[in-house]
């Protein structure tokens, strides 16, 4: 018979559990004896598995406190957003305020409008004459964030935005995204000035982001929200124009 698992050189098993899927890993692999439970929860193995897949090179994140916990989060990361760009009409959005005419979706440039930054981006929201807030609540357990993580590890949850005026009105944008508790308790809170746009503007798209970090414990929900008007209170739709909104949970 040939050489038994256990007595193979650690590097050696090291790379045969680097082949196996992360959730067998953690799952079935790190319950079979003492030896693989140690090579699972230790950097060795993670470390490896980020570079063969991309995730990180020699050279980059060696400060990572638990690569287990960088693998999941690297791989997992998506935006949490649902319908950013209005290609589903409101759908996953809830009105907050819907003054005015409301909300409506545009196709880029639009009016007075200039194109996005990404080819991808081809629709976007605007607002009316007097003030339109639509928002999105983030289940992260639903999504795969499970309790510990959030409790201990406290990964970045990274907010970004885009918003733009029409050439030929003014207008103000306003950004609020909460860090809620299991009881909606808001733990954590960025809150943007309201931005005024003046008339006349050249219509070019403007990104705002924040990150959150060290937070605390008990975070489940992520509350997103963001609106504006036109400053010119002219029917219609001459109000901020807003897309590609994104959250995301990062190492």
């Amino acid at each position: 018979p040939g050489p038994r698992m256990e007595s193979l050189p650690e590097a050696v098993l090291i790379r045969i559990l680097a082949s196996i899927p992360a959730v067998d890993l953690v799952l079935a692999c790190r319950l079979v004896c003492c030896q693989w439970k140690n090579l699972v929860d230790g950097a060795a193995l993670w470390i490896l598995k980020c570079q063969q897949e991309g995730l990180a090179g020699v050279e980059s994140q060696e400060n990572a406190e638990n690569w287990q916990n960088f693998y999941f989060l690297s791989k997992k990361r998506k935006n949490l957003i649902r319908n950013p760009c209005g290609e589903e009409a409101m759908q996953h959005w809830g009105e907050v305020e819907n003054g005015g005419d409301g909300w409506k979706i545009e196709e880029l440039p639009g009016d007075f409008g200039k194109e996005f930054p990404s080819e991808e981006v081809h629709k976007y929201f605007v607002t009316s004459y007097e003030w339109c807030r639509k928002a999105q609540v983030i289940d992260l357990r639903a999504e795969g964030y499970w309790e510990e993580l959030m409790d201990t590890t406290q990964p970045k949850v990274v907010v970004k935005d885009w918003y733009a005026g029409r050439s030929d009105a003014g207008c103000l944008y306003e950004l609020c995204v909460k860090l809620l508790s299991e009881n909606e308790d808001v733990l954590a809170e960025y809150k943007s000035e309201t931005i005024a746009i003046p008339q006349d503007n050249d219509a070019s798209w403007t990104e705002i982001s924040h990150t959150f970090s060290n937070y605390g414990p008990g975070v489940r929900f992520v509350r997103f929200e963001h609106g504006g008007q036109d400053t010119l209170f002219w029917k219609g739709w001459y109000g901020v124009r807003v897309t590609n909104s994104s959250v995301t949970v990062e190492p």
